[in-house]
This record gives C-alpha cells, structure tokens and sequence, in this order.
C-alpha cells in the first residue's frame, strides 16, 4: 500500500484520502463526517458500486445475495463478523440481486451467495456459497495477499 489509500465512505459515497498509517485510528470522512469503517457491510446499489470498486485502494469483497435465498440469510451474520474482522484491510460489500439484476447480470451471479473480490477495479478471486466468519476471513486473506 502506498503513503495514503483512497477510500470511498459507505455513507455518502465520498471518496477520501487518508495516510495509510492511520487506517487503524477510525478514519472519518471529510464530507459527511461518519466512520469510513463501522464494521459492518456497505450495501451497494448500480448507482455507488462502481465508485467503490473502481476508486478504493483497499480490496473490496462483496455479497451477492438475495433476500428469499436460505443460505444467503444463514451467512449474512457471519459476513457482517467477516467485516468487523477484516476492516481496515479489506472493505466488506453486499449486493441484492433481486433489485439489482443489472449487476448480478455484468458479474455472471448464477448462484447465491457468491462472494467475488475486487482489487483496483478488477476482480481477483470468486467463492459460491455460504461460509462461516472463519472461511470468509480465511478466504478473503489468503487472496490478498497474493
């Protein structure tokens, strides 16, 4: 990572620079003056998904998930754990796929959960179905750091 990351806040789609060094020290964003990590999933919409892939300097994971899918609701707990246990490294997304296809459609979801993982705008690595915390957690850093 470089002297300062971009980040864009989950709460008003802003995008900021803050020192890398200070990633851990609860960053708040310059706009709206929220956390830029509160341990908790983003949801995304066509509108802010592509800001947050493409101009975030942290590794984005998302969630494609549908509210009538079982193990979709089974792992939504764990994925919010996930998040509070990954922040500041990676930056924890969900995406409903039911409102919005168009993007289940662009990243070819064809099962749900599938947990796809972006780096610098491109995606990394691609997981279908449902893990615990520890898988996701596990998962998500082995792919990191490659």
């Amino acid at each position: 990572m470089t002297e300062s990351a971009l980040l864009v806040c989950p709460h008003c789609n802003a995008v900021n620079r803050v020192p890398s060094a200070r990633l851990d020290e609860g960053p708040k964003c310059g706009k709206c003056h929220q956390l830029l990590f509160d341990g908790q999933p983003v949801e995304l919409t066509a509108t802010s998904f592509q800001k947050h892939i493409d101009k975030s300097d942290i590794p984005v994971m998302v969630d494609f998930w549908a509210p009538w899918c079982g193990p979709c609701k089974m792992m939504a707990p764990q994925f919010a754990q996930a998040a509070a246990q990954l922040e500041p490294k990676v930056r924890l997304a969900k995406v409903n796929t039911d409102t919005e296809q168009t993007l289940g459609e662009k990243f070819g979801i064809r099962s749900i959960p599938t947990l796809v993982l972006f780096r610098q705008g491109r995606e990394i690595a691609r997981q279908p179905g449902a893990m615990n915390t520890a898988e996701i957690v596990r998962w998500a850093l082995s792919k990191i750091s490659r």
